[in-house]
């Protein structure tokens, strides 16, 4: 529960602060177009900060971490947010430099980014279904519901 109470707080203190960075680096170049800086402290703050917090409360009601999928869950999530919002700030920075061609490293490890942050909400829900069903939903998953009921 710790690990996601700090995650959840980096997460805001760190979207937060690409924010400021967002604002003071364009002002500074004098920069006035659209570039992927603008959005880091949404996703930083959205998929970090709210996503963890309500993963918390989730915790806290069925005790997520019990299921042997939950730290799979947090490490591939975490690893797919942080891949996702490292590779805007570059591609950001870029943008702001004036620099048109991109390597096309940048949409891949970006790519790369968003398939752990889905495969890691696949598994948070299937560690919320072994929560939430216990070793019966492993049973029930090919059965159909008027079945079961």
């Amino acid at each position: 529960m710790k690990k996601l109470f700090y995650s959840a707080f980096g997460y805001m203190v760190i979207g937060v602060l690409s924010g400021l960075f967002y604002r003071e680096f364009t002002k500074g170049k004098d920069f006035a177009g659209t570039t992927q800086l603008s959005i880091v402290h949404t996703h930083l703050l959205t998929l970090g900060f709210i996503v963890l917090l309500i993963v918390l409360i989730l915790e806290k009601l069925f005790t997520l971490s019990d299921s042997m999928l939950f730290n799979w869950f947090f490490w591939t999530y975490n690893a797919g947010l942080v891949l996702t919002a490292s590779i805007m700030v570059v591609h950001g920075i870029l943008q702001v430099d004036g620099v048109t061609e991109v390597s096309a490293a940048i949409p891949g490890i970006a790519g790369l980014g968003h398939i752990f942050l889905s495969t890691g909400m696949v598994l948070l829900f299937l560690a919320l279904r072994t929560r939430l069903f216990g070793a019966n939903a492993q049973h029930d998953a090919g059965t159909p519901a008027a079945l079961t009921a």
